[in-house]
């Protein structure tokens, strides 16, 4: 009995001990398996910094309307006797746009005609009598009055007479006709509307934080978006109030519209211009990784750089033994497709700005720049000049 004891213990010693060794052959064996296994290289896109030129800006909406814009209405109540225009054409200022049916002001101005006459007659006859001796002063002063009051009803019925025609007050492009021949008008009545695009004024707002920024004259760019800012102008008049309910102050400039691509009441984005800085770094916001510790970027080291043992050649595209490495930044300023980088990069750091979406730290890389999208050329007013993006670092 003891025997077999003996010799199940024994069995059961082996085969314990015989799966502790595998599990151990096991572990050691994947551990050296993945040890030796070669790291996989990611191909990337890279620029490197460089002190630019920044123009900051501020930026707005704000809705553009005509220098000259009005909706053309009648003064007097009549008839409509003839349109004297066409929808969308060109017209000067004075020209005739619509006649209304005059013949009752028209008899009434020859009526005042002919008593204004009257009295002039009466008043060279009462200055004959005068003169002879035979009439009196008062007379004459009478005959006076009546002259000048009949020569102020002729003046009231020639504006009586011009009120039942609309001309135009300035030059411009005149809009779809909103009345019919024979319509009977009132006061008031819109007939069309009067544009002059040649100029527009843009009213916007800004917050009062940036008031003290503002300054007249300063230069802006408008357009119907972000990226189609291509109209300038000037800044002409800055509302001395501040809204205190909404703590925005309103600002109007005026811009030049000489294919007249703004239309009133078009909605618009607005940029002041602010005085050019230099030396500002920035960089492509596809490079910048954004998370809950913070944004950060990769920036490409040498192997021995990022081993503490010191930059062995400069970083040119192509170059092996590669790394990257993750550097988180504080930003600053955006515009169009740039950010400001106000700590973490320093001028001649390479930063991979496309590929990165696969990057950890310390994964091998390799720098490809054919297609690379820093090399986009920037916008007119990107606000910062482009580096070429496959620039060597300078040591």
């Amino acid at each position: 009995m003891i025997k077999r004891l003996v010799l199940a213990l024994i069995f059961l010693v082996i085969v314990v001990g015989g799966l502790v060794s595998f599990n151990i052959w096991r572990t050691n064996f994947i551990n050296n398996m993945f040890a030796n296994m070669p790291k996989q290289v990611q191909t990337v896109s890279t620029i490197t910094v460089e002190p630019s030129v920044w123009t900051p800006g501020i930026e707005a909406i704000g809705t553009a309307n005509a220098i000259n814009g009005v909706d053309l209405t009648v003064q007097l109540s009549g008839i409509v006797d003839k349109i004297s225009f066409n929808a969308n054409q060109r017209v000067k200022q004075g020209d005739i746009l619509l006649q209304m049916e005059d013949s009752i002001q028209k008899a009434d101005l020859a009526s005042a005609e002919a008593q204004a006459l009257l009295a002039q007659q009466n008043l060279k006859r009462a200055d004959i009598l005068r003169a002879r001796g035979v009439g009196t002063v008062s007379e004459v002063d009478t005959t006076v009055s009546s002259a000048a009051a009949a020569d102020a009803q002729v003046e009231k019925m020639r504006a009586t007479l011009d009120q039942k025609m609309v001309k135009a007050p300035f030059s411009g492009i005149i809009g779809i006709p909103k009345i019919d021949l024979g319509q009977y008008l009132t006061p008031g009545t819109v007939i069309a509307t009067l544009q002059n695009l040649d100029r527009m004024r843009v009213d916007f707002t800004v917050p009062e934080q940036m008031l003290p920024l503002v300054k007249l004259g300063q230069a802006v760019q408008v357009g119907p978006s972000a990226d189609t800012r291509e109209f300038k102008g000037e800044i002409v008049g800055i509302d001395p109030k501040i809204d205190p309910s909404s703590r925005l102050v309103s600002i109007r400039a005026i811009v030049e519209n000489p294919d007249h691509k703004l239309t009133p009441g078009q909605f618009v984005q607005v940029r002041i211009e602010l005085p050019v800085e230099h030396d500002v770094l920035a960089l492509p916001q596809t490079a910048v990784i954004s998370s809950l510790y913070g944004d950060y970027v990769f920036a490409v080291r040498s192997a021995e750089e990022q081993q503490g043992e010191g930059n062995a050649a400069p970083i040119k595209p192509g170059a092996e033994n590669l790394v990257a490495n993750q550097v988180f930044v504080k930003l600053g300023r955006r515009h169009g497709m740039r950010v400001e980088v106000l700590s973490g990069v320093k001028p001649g750091d390479v930063i991979i700005t496309a590929g990165q979406n696969r990057l950890s730290h310390g994964m091998p890389v390799t720098i490809n720049n054919s297609v690379n999208p820093a090399n986009t050329p920037p916008m007119q007013d990107s606000g910062a000049e482009q580096q070429p993006a496959d620039q060597p670092a300078k040591q």
